[in-house]
């Protein structure tokens, strides 16, 4: 990660009258928490409650048994409440699966672009990201890593030939499902772990359809690497906490949790599609595909040579910050310049004002690189 980034993004996410195109944060107003506060001071109020004891490795059997129905509708049918392990949000569980699958040294195998926490962590352990959307997945790759449902930055789930491609190719599977169920058209995609159980590690979250301050994830990794699983999980931090699991459990029994998906959906296919017409107005020469879910659009730019950190500075001197492109591909390239813009915890009517100051500030930066 360029520190320079990291710093400006921190600066673009705390100074007031900046309005934040980066990050990926779910939207405020959706985080239920009237039925949360209710859930916590039930779990807190029970004589017997574990929400304040430590639990075991693998979770809370109530919240594991909810993850695996949910797959099992889907299709999943060889999914019980005994294969889940509840992590600390997704990105130990990507964790957990990346040490099972020994990449240190290998090639991960990925989109061409994808999720930056998943890339530094695979650089980390030693690994090689490669991207093989057009290419194929290396007949060497330790595992692939892809982002099921809806990927992460451009929203795309996966189509038929590439899900073909993954299923037919013998490879490890890693699946991350972030936003598996946030696709605007309510359609929650069969999971890959359905037709390749015995070399897919599953990956999941409530973070983005919940609250991502509960840090609540899980994994399902093939039945035979369930004994490593849980050994790597309980060395990491003997247990996902103990009270955010109470909470989610109690949570899930009194809401309906699908119907505040749909809400979510709603919700965020409405400001992306604000989102998309102010780049259309502001930024016409921007090429980019609409989304089918998520939280951001992925732009690319015909600019070269650009440096992402300085265009960061640049765009919040003008009120407005994003990510840059570089972040999501697996080689780190930087041309074409290119920007994901997140939608999601926007309010709709900041929308244009965010892409309007964009404009603005990519013309000051093509006027200097003119320069």
């Amino acid at each position: 990660m360029d520190l320079r980034i990291d710093k400006l993004q921190r600066i673009g996410a705390r100074t007031e009258g900046v309005l934040c195109l980066g990050g990926g944060l779910p939207a405020d107003e959706l985080f239920p928490r009237r039925k949360l506060a209710a859930a916590f001071l039930s779990v807190l109020g029970r004589p017997q409650s574990g929400a304040l004891q430590y639990g075991w490795p693998e979770g809370n059997e109530g919240l594991r048994r909810w993850i695996a129905q949910r797959l099992v509708a889907r299709g999943a049918i060889d999914v019980h409440a005994d294969d889940v392990i509840v992590t600390s949000g997704a990105q130990q569980a990507i964790a957990i699966a990346a040490e099972l699958a020994d990449i240190s040294g290998g090639i991960v195998a990925t989109e061409d672009e994808t999720y930056p926490g998943a890339l530094d962590l695979f650089r980390d352990r030693g690994a090689h990201p490669v991207g093989s959307e057009a290419l194929g997945i290396p007949a060497n790759a330790a595992c692939a890593y892809v982002v099921a449902g809806a990927s992460n930055p451009r929203g795309l789930g996966i189509d038929p030939a590439r899900r073909a491609h993954l299923l037919g190719s013998g490879v490890t599977l890693l699946v991350d499902e972030a936003y598996g169920e946030l696709r605007f058209d309510g359609v929650v995609e069969r999971p890959l772990l359905a037709d390749a159980r015995d070399r897919t590690f599953h990956v999941g979250t409530l973070s983005k359809s919940l609250s991502p301050g509960l840090r609540v994830g899980w994994l399902i990794p093939p039945r035979a690497r369930m004994p490593d699983a849980l050994r790597v999980k309980r060395d990491l931090d003997l247990q996902a906490g103990s009270m955010a699991q109470a909470v989610v459990e109690e949570y899930v029994r009194i809401d309906d949790f699908d119907a505040r998906l749909a809400r979510a959906r709603k919700i965020y296919a409405s400001r992306a599609q604000r989102m998309i017409r102010a780049l259309r107005t502001y930024l016409p020469e921007a090429r980019f595909v609409e989304p089918e879910g998520a939280f951001a659009v992925f732009v690319e730019t015909d600019l070269e040579g650009v440096d992402e950190a300085a265009a960061l500075a640049t765009a919040t001197t003008y009120g407005v910050s994003f990510d840059p492109g570089s972040m999501f591909r697996p080689s780190g390239e930087r041309d074409p310049f290119a920007l994901r813009l997140c939608y999601s915890a926007l309010k709709s009517d900041d929308i244009e004002e965010a892409v309007h100051r964009l404009s603005r500030a990519l013309s000051d930066v093509r006027a200097r690189k003119a320069a």
